[in-house]
């Protein structure tokens, strides 16, 4: 009989440590303040991007 109430076991998204998902951790997703604070970094330092398609010009776009 599995138990439908049981907290799911996630993976932190900077260390890959699995831990069972807990509200009550204010560092969620992450495991630790540690993980969250490397992850902030990391974008502070912008070594993550976020993908920007090109948009292409219309007609009217061109006689603007």
């Amino acid at each position: 009989m599995t138990n439908i109430n049981k907290a799911p076991v996630v993976t932190c998204p900077q260390c890959g440590k699995e831990h069972v998902w807990n509200t009550a951790n204010r560092y969620r997703p992450f495991c630790s303040e540690r993980c969250k604070m490397i992850d902030l970094g990391k974008w502070a330092n912008e070594e993550y991007r976020v993908e920007q398609r090109e948009q292409e010009l219309s007609d009217d776009d061109h006689h603007a």
